[in-house]
């Protein structure tokens, strides 16, 4: 899956929490016909590439920006993440 950090497409507003070890941000993932909403999770201090989850299945955004306002209210409702740097609702 290929993805990037929402400020990768000119995106200001990007949103990120820290959870126990963890930083989550808001991303998105290009595709066909437009960009999904995702969430990048990556230890605190850690090297190396996030794990990128996408969220709201199924929704396909226009632009990068509209995609990523998606990704910041999820974000929002995030409650946690776990040691294996998955997400926790």
């Amino acid at each position: 899956m290929s993805a990037f950090f929402a400020t990768d497409v000119d995106v200001p507003d990007m949103a990120r929490r820290v959870f126990v070890g963890f930083e989550a941000v808001s991303a998105v993932v290009p595709g066909e016909g437009g960009y999904s909403a995702a969430i990048a999770v990556k230890g605190l201090g850690a090297t190396g590439a996030p794990h990128f989850h996408k969220v709201l299945p199924g929704q396909t955004f226009k632009t990068a920006s509209a995609a990523d306002d998606a990704a910041c209210a999820e974000l929002e409702r995030l409650n946690g993440v776990t040691a294996d740097a998955e997400l926790v609702w």
